[in-house]
């Protein structure tokens, strides 16, 4: 069975007012503005027994590039241009059959009230231009990559476009080398590193996407369902132009290694090794499908989580830290859907396993010294620096892990972590909003610092010298790491063993 491409039903939230960032962020503009503001005319349909002659006259006199196929109110399916030339006049259609046949049937569509930005990542992640917007049930229109054109903010979904238009990993290579002038974009143009994040880790799944497609295609089709799972910043939404790759494969419990190991191993290898070449550098850790250890059925990976909540042994922390961040990019995503779930069950309330969570997270801190200044890098190759990364980004991470453990909160990202606090909680709803601020001031300067060495032709990092940066940002980068300083001594008297 050949997988499919998973519907995004992890589009982010939209953020609160008080992200940081200017507020030209055409990303954020995009979060802010609902769907039916982008919404022009009244939906063109056209019923399913149409012929697609008739339906090709109405588009030519209407002036659309695609129909929508509607059936007493609800929507069946639609056609676009690209469907007439490809479905119809290169295949030598009949064109007096129904457009039934050359449709897309059960299109995926946002909601008339979602953010803008919604439509843009479902675009950006499936490679479609036309999308159905919906109130309820009921069609009230069609948006289009063009549509968002106008708001400046779409050069992600005609990247996404490209890359699945590629037939090797030697395309897709050439493709994932325009990432960095993505992230240029989007830094010029102001984006916060929320919407930054989002934007530039749509094209990291598009690219695992279109490699898995690539593999399946000279593999054939998959023995048993599985889903291809990105762990880490991947998982989170979080990335950025240096990212590694965190990933691993949830399979079937009718999985047998004898008869299907080897299919998914060489799958696997297949989309790390292209991965690889497109810039996302192999985990050091191989945390990664193409490991046996986690390329494994939903059995196995219930027995490693509850031995890993069970027994939290330094490594089993360190794992925790990886694959409590998940999220599924291609195949069955209810395989992962069930595995959270029962990992969420184990780990709410369960104080001894978050007194040693907390403990991990204490392991890195923030740069100051006894005097509450920033301290900077004192040997080494980064002498000189701050590590903003493993400084002040990392331990945010890790706080809003805790939090959602603690809590059996679904969301994956840090931000929309932190934004889901409840009563009682392991971090209180100020403290959660003083880290959401702290974590995108950070991340914000990490985007620049690293949009700065892409245009003067160095390698990015995540090591920034302050002599880069204005005293006002200085200030504020003190103020973030104190932040975070406060809200781990917190945590680690809240959960003292």
């Amino acid at each position: 069975m050949s997988s499919h491409l998973l519907d995004p039903s992890s589009s982010p939230a939209t953020p609160p007012s008080e992200v940081a960032g200017p507020t030209n962020d055409p990303a954020l503009t995009l979060m802010t503005t609902p769907v039916r503001a982008l919404v022009k005319r009244a939906p063109i349909s056209l019923p399913p027994q149409t012929t697609i002659r008739e339906a090709a006259q109405v588009m030519s006199e209407q002036r659309v590039s695609s129909i929508l196929i509607v059936e007493q109110g609800l929507l069946f399916g639609l056609i676009t241009d690209r469907d007439l030339r490809n479905r119809v006049i290169a295949a030598g259609l009949d064109t007096s059959r129904p457009i039934l046949d050359i449709a897309t049937l059960a299109p995926l569509s946002v909601g008339v009230d979602d953010p803008a930005f919604s439509a843009l990542l479902l675009m950006a992640r499936h490679n479609i231009h036309h999308v159905p917007v919906l109130d309820g049930q009921h069609v009230v229109g069609m948006i289009t990559a063009t549509d968002l054109t106008e708001q400046h903010s779409t050069s992600a979904v005609f990247l996404a476009g490209d890359i699945y238009k590629q037939s090797s990993v030697e395309g897709l290579q050439r493709a994932s080398t325009k990432v960095k002038a993505l992230q240029q974009s989007l830094a010029a143009a102001g984006a916060s590193a929320y919407s930054t994040g989002h934007i530039i880790t749509a094209i990291t799944d598009a690219i695992t996407s279109r490699l898995l497609q690539l593999g399946e295609a000279q593999l054939g089709p998959a023995p048993v369902d599985y889903v291809w799972v990105a762990a880490g910043s991947q998982a989170r939404n979080e990335q950025s132009a240096k990212s590694d790759q965190d990933n691993c494969m949830v399979l079937d419990d009718s999985f047998d290694e004898n008869t299907h190991g080897a299919y998914f191993k060489a799958l696997s290898q297949f989309v790390c090794d292209g991965l690889d070449a497109c810039g996302y550098i192999y985990c050091p850790g191989e945390m990664m499908a193409m490991t046996d250890a986690w390329r494994q059925p939903m059995r196995r990976w219930s027995e490693y989580f509850a031995r890993w909540t069970g027994q939290p042994d330094p490594k089993a922390l360190m794992l925790t830290c990886v694959f409590f961040d998940l999220r599924a990019i291609y195949g069955r995503s209810e395989l992962l859907d069930q595995l959270r779930q029962d990992v969420l069950q184990r780990t709410k309330g369960n104080t001894l396993f978050l007194a040693h969570m907390v403990g991990n997270a204490l392991t890195h801190f923030p740069p100051l010294n006894v005097f509450n200044r920033i301290s900077l890098i004192r040997s080494g190759e980064h002498k000189g620096t701050i590590d903003l990364k493993h400084g002040g980004i990392v331990p945010i991470v890790d706080l809003a892990r805790v939090h959602a453990l603690s809590s059996g909160d679904e969301a994956v990202n840090t931000h929309d972590r932190l934004a889901n606090s409840v009563p009682g909680a392991a971090i209180g709803e100020q403290s959660a909003r003083d880290l959401r601020d702290a974590l995108e001031f950070l991340a914000f300067m990490r985007i620049q610092h690293q949009t700065r060495q892409i245009s003067a032709g160095q390698p990015p990092d995540n090591h920034l010298r302050l002599e880069e940066i204005s005293n006002f940002e200085r200030t504020l980068l003190k103020d973030a790491f104190t932040v975070v300083q406060s809200m781990q001594s917190v945590l680690g008297q809240r959960y003292r063993f």
